[in-house]
């Protein structure tokens, strides 16, 4: 470390956000579907912890269309990007609906109770909105069997135009069987709507998972959220993608622990010879989860792998550096990302905590700074 960088300067622990990378793994999607397929990016949770503004000001323009979680998330990403609709994903409080109709967000509705509402907020300008249906996620939506007679009674409400029929694949990493069967059981609905008069511009059903397995049936837009930010949720697209975030951290003390010695709380590593042990300026209050403790992970120093030992606490991790050589203290650390010809993807964390990428991404918390190339 530059012993003249000073400490205003310096980062403890932050991730570097490539946003060629974000325009790459765009460009994968559209070539994965072709060029009549419209993207909506998904952005929501701080674009899963990238960062909501760098990234909504990268894909404007790229994308038709930008999905949110909330109202709030929809306000932040407006503050950035005025000319991109932004579609809300799930259903708003009461208290919310005048704000999202004010502002002209696009909300997604759930029942026919949130359908009246925004008909009476609507006001002299048609309120564009996208009907959701539950083909199976059980989450929110309209139940598929009620979707048609729902969607009648919307018909005839004043003040709102149906601009999207949407619905949420729930196992499009896991099972292609019972996938398969409800894209079909989706697109028969759609068809049915339509003959009911109901001619939107956009119908949207596919994530990520969807995406890769299900390229054929996307219909006329999809929901791109984990691939965009460089993750497969199905290995096999793995390849085509760059990862956007690379986290990292620093070495801030270098010690050698002789043999037998407790590593961390609860004394779960011991070490059975004498081992140079590094402590790294990161820990779960950063978003490193304390389920990897003990589980087989693993760090990047100077391009090689290098073990976490003991539990993951609050502030700190520790890592074995006894087969590399003698490193200044500031030593640059490489926690998720490549470093030399070594990579530690999302997946790989996710896996070892026993939890899913989109967690690892989101969970990194907001004192890791964020740093965009």
């Amino acid at each position: 470390m530059n012993p003249s960088r000073s400490a205003a300067a310096l980062h403890r622990t932050w991730a570097e956000i490539d946003l060629g990378a974000l325009r790459h793994n765009l460009a994968a999607v559209r070539a994965h579907l072709g060029a009549a397929v419209r993207i909506m990016a998904v952005v929501k949770a701080n674009a899963y912890g990238h960062g909501i503004g760098p990234v909504v000001r990268t894909l404007a323009g790229q994308v038709e269309m930008l999905g949110v979680a909330n109202l709030r998330e929809a306000g932040e990403v407006r503050a950035h990007v005025a000319d991109v609709p932004v579609f809300i994903l799930g259903p708003a409080l009461p208290e919310e609906r005048a704000a999202i109709a004010a502002q002209r967000f696009i909300p997604a509705i759930c029942s026919l109770e949130e359908a009246r509402a925004y008909s009476a907020l609507a006001g002299p300008e048609p309120l564009a909105v996208h009907l959701k249906i539950d083909t199976g996620m059980g989450r929110v939506g309209i139940w598929e069997s009620e979707a048609v007679a729902v969607a009648r009674e919307i018909l005839a409400l004043p003040g709102l135009r149906v601009t999207g029929l949407a619905s949420h694949l729930p196992v499009a990493d896991e099972d292609d069987a019972f996938t398969r069967a409800q894209l079909a059981h989706f697109h028969r609905t759609v068809g049915e709507l339509r003959a009911l008069g109901l001619a939107p511009p956009v119908v949207h059903v596919e994530n990520s998972a969807g995406i890769i397995g299900f390229p054929a049936q996307a219909e006329d837009m999809v929901r791109a959220g984990l691939m965009l930010y460089g993750s497969a949720p199905r290995p096999e697209f793995q390849p085509r993608l760059r990862a956007v975030m690379t986290w990292k951290t620093r070495i801030t003390l270098l010690r050698t622990a002789p043999a037998g010695h407790g590593i961390s709380y609860g004394r779960t590593f011991k070490t059975t010879q004498p081992t140079r042990v590094a402590t790294l300026a990161v820990g779960y209050a950063d978003g490193y989860q304390r389920h990897l403790s003990g589980r087989g992970a693993e760090v990047l120093i100077r391009g090689r792998r290098c073990p976490v030992l003991g539990r993951v606490t609050m502030d700190q991790i520790m890592a074995d550096v006894t087969a590399l050589p003698d490193m200044p203290l500031g030593e640059e650390v490489v926690l998720l990302g490549r470093q030399g010809t070594e990579e530690i993807l999302a997946a790989e964390l996710a896996t070892k905590a026993g939890t899913i990428a989109w967690e690892i991404f989101t969970g990194v918390g907001p004192r890791v700074d964020r740093v965009y190339l």
